[in-house]
């Protein structure tokens, strides 16, 4: 079961890292929500530099009225400073990547503890890992709209990535990991197989 688990986890994390790299590095998704660019970067970024000078989230409100009150109608800025700079570039993709392998090795985990009912069907192991990804999608991305956050359509479309990622796991895992004491890949097959004689 072990072998099993981390071999399903494996190809897992081969196809989510696949995704991102199709979505991210490709498409250039991620790139267009977090790096819009700055008509005047230079200046804005000289202006940070010299009045953020530690890590964390900082926001920029607008003057208070008269009533105390923050004005309605008037931008609010959230600015993010890790505290790193461009030189960590390396080291926290490969960050990134060990948690691309890591997080769907726990998902098969979870997947081979289910009951019987989820395992014994390929759509139910499927739909099981894509609730992992609406999970997130509902915790952390659509709860990310709002004052200082990301506009409503940009944490729409991060909570969509969430979950057509996590989906794509789940046919993968849902492919490995079959009901207990056999292989997912020959489980497949067999419900397949009793599809067709159905039909």
């Amino acid at each position: 079961m072990a072998k099993r688990v981390i071999g399903a986890g494996l190809a897992g994390g081969v196809m989510l890292i696949a995704w991102t790299f199709v979505v991210n590095g490709i498409l250039g998704f991620q790139t267009r929500i977090d790096m819009k660019p700055i008509a005047a970067e230079r200046e804005v970024y000289e202006v940070l530099k010299q009045n953020i000078v530690s890590p964390g989230r900082f926001v920029a409100n607008p003057a208070p009225t008269s009533a105390g009150r923050f004005p309605d109608n008037e931008p609010v800025f959230s600015i993010l400073y890790g505290g790193v700079g461009h030189e960590s570039a390396g080291g926290l993709a490969l960050i990134g990547l060990a948690a691309f392998l890591v997080a769907p090795m726990i998902v098969a985990w979870m997947l081979s503890q289910a009951s019987d009912e989820v395992l014994s069907s390929y759509p139910r192991r499927v739909l099981f890992c894509a609730a992992i990804g609406v999970l997130l999608a509902v915790l952390s991305d659509l709860p990310s709209f709002g004052i200082g956050e990301y506009p409503l359509g940009d944490a729409v479309l991060l909570a969509a990535n969430h979950v057509v990622a996590w989906t794509l796991v789940g046919v993968v895992l849902a492919t490995r990991l079959g009901p207990r004491g056999e292989t997912g890949s020959a489980k497949t097959r067999e419900e397949g197989g009793h599809s067709r004689l159905d039909a």
